[in-house]
């Protein structure tokens, strides 16, 4: 009987001290880290206005409608670029509401940036990320939609041009993925320009 006592007394205090440096001591230790070495990241890449306002994240999509400005990628997150609802259409290949929803997208985003029927649309300008959140658009999305923002806004292309290859993200680590526009990052330097 004193055997079994002893292993379960062995057992609860193992527990205990997992608990401790697990649940406890580990965390703060991360937290720690994160605070010093990466503070912008470990506080959510928060975009802040100089007045104090919290514009955004960076890692988050948000929605721009109004023609002056880049469009980001369609949302299938909640209500749109909801992160409270980050996912997924969850429509496959196969799906007739995900082939009527692109035919719509795609005559949307050609009429919106006055192309002819025949030029093809980026896949990322009709298609939803993964996520639903992804705040990023490819370089050949942003490059057709360059003509319409620079006509609303007055500006000249290749100024708009420039700025676009300013916000431009390399592929991570030099050679992981393609490179992508921040389209919160741009669309507020824009506003910045007027």
């Amino acid at each position: 009987m004193k055997e079994i006592f002893s292993h379960i007394r062995a057992a609860v205090i193992a527990t205990l001290v997992l608990a401790v440096v697990c649940c406890g001591l580990y965390p703060l230790v991360v937290y720690g880290i994160g605070q010093l070495a990466f503070p912008h990241q470990a506080n959510g890449s928060l975009i802040v206005a100089k007045d104090g306002v919290v514009l955004g994240s960076e890692l988050l999509g948000q929605n721009f409608a109004d023609a002056k400005y880049f469009h980001p990628r369609p949302s299938a997150a909640g209500n749109g670029y909801d992160a409270a609802n980050s996912s997924g259409s969850n429509l496959g290949p196969t799906s007739q509401k995900l082939n009527d929803a692109l035919k719509e997208r795609i005559a949307a985003y050609r009429a919106e940036n006055g192309m002819k029927e025949t030029e093809s649309v980026p896949g990322d300008a009709v298609t939803a990320s993964g996520s639903g959140l992804d705040p990023h658009i490819s370089l050949r999305n942003a490059g057709l939609q360059l003509p319409r923002v620079a006509r609303e806004r007055k500006l000249s292309e290749a100024k708009l041009s420039q700025l676009i290859q300013k916000y431009t993200d390399e592929p991570g680590l030099g050679f992981i993925g393609e490179p992508g526009i921040n389209v919160l990052k741009l669309n507020r330097a824009l506003d910045s320009i007027e």
